[in-house]
């Protein structure tokens, strides 16, 4: 088959934790040939959706690290391939977020033609935090407002600890433990993330969500899905006081048995996340709420194959395979 990673610069990545490198490696490991391209790789040519990209395919048999030197050398080259996106097998869509919405204009004409992982109009509803909303009963208590005047009226009649996010946040960034006993602080940081100086039709809508102590002794769950079924899981939690459980913040990650309630969580996303093209997605739980999707080059693949000695990456590609 040909497969087709799109993604940022591989030369900065880290190959032993990287998801990406994991997928790619296995389906270089079956034969299968394998290309790689960046968001500006893909333009239109005579009404076709079209690629320009490197076949990064080598020897299988190397171990991950090896795999990866060879793979860095065929980027190099300056071999370039053209090829109409409809000519490919499957294509991984893996940019880090934030997503690129001129990308997702570009591979919308063919997104039904091909298999993607993840579909563009599933990505573009997936990444925002609004996407949530399609899950009411399992979500902590959420608000979302460009008025400043509300976001601090209801961060007073919460009575408790809040968390505002943008909408368009990722990876914890711009997370933040809120409360009515910093008033001048917390004043200043909701006119900062809505840009209340501009006109109201300007501003940015912000989300403020209930904060969940159990976070801050438990840490939380990142359950990896394909197709909707449980593929993985991990507990994670911060080492240094930092209320967020993200691994590149410095958390640690642990075994986790996944639980009843987390199950009926993944089963109360299965039906609209593959309605939505939403294939291979992380979610993240912090007791028995959903407080993330992740849709956009989810993550952790690496991580709990050491914790639970599997390989992840292995039913993922089985699945495309199965696809295509």
């Amino acid at each position: 088959m040909k497969i087709a990673f799109l993604m940022d610069d591989l030369r900065q990545i880290n190959p032993v934790w990287e998801t990406t490198s994991h997928l790619m490696y296995e389906c270089n490991q079956r034969g299968h040939t394998v290309y790689f391209l960046e968001p500006h790789d893909v333009y239109i040519r005579k009404n076709q959706v079209v690629a320009r990209m490197r076949n990064i395919s080598v020897k299988p048999g190397l171990a991950i690290e090896d795999y990866w030197q060879l793979l860095i050398e065929c980027l190099n080259k300056e071999d370039l391939i053209f090829e109409n996106l409809t000519e490919l097998d499957a294509f991984f869509l893996r940019k880090d977020p934030p997503i690129s919405y001129q990308l997702m204009e570009f591979l919308g004409p063919v997104s039904e033609k091909i298999f993607m992982l993840n579909n563009t109009m599933g990505q573009i509803k997936g990444n925002s935090k609004v996407y949530e909303l399609n899950f009411l009963d399992i979500i902590p208590e959420t608000h979302i407002s460009r008025d400043p005047y509300r976001i601090r009226k209801i961060i007073d009649t919460f009575g408790g600890d809040m968390v505002i996010k943008p909408l368009q946040g990722h990876g914890g960034h711009g997370v933040i433990k809120v409360s009515n006993r910093d008033p001048e602080n917390l004043n200043s940081l909701i006119n900062y993330y809505i840009d209340s100086s501009k006109p109201y039709t300007e501003r940015h809508p912000t989300m403020v969500q209930e904060y969940l102590k159990s976070v801050k002794y438990d840490g939380d769950v990142r359950i990896l899905l394909l197709n909707g079924e449980i593929l993985g899981a991990m507990g994670r939690k911060s080492l240094h006081g930092d209320f967020r459980t993200n691994v590149h913040t410095g958390a640690k990650v642990f075994k986790h048995e996944i639980t009843d309630k987390e199950r009926e969580i993944c089963a109360a996303l299965k039906d609209q996340l593959i309605r939505d093209g939403l294939y291979f997605v992380g979610i993240d739980i912090i007791g028995d709420k959903l407080v993330e999707i992740n849709c956009v080059s989810p993550g952790g693949i690496p991580r709990i194959n050491q914790l639970d000695h599997v390989k992840l990456e292995t039913r993922v590609i089985d699945f495309i395979e199965q696809q295509i």
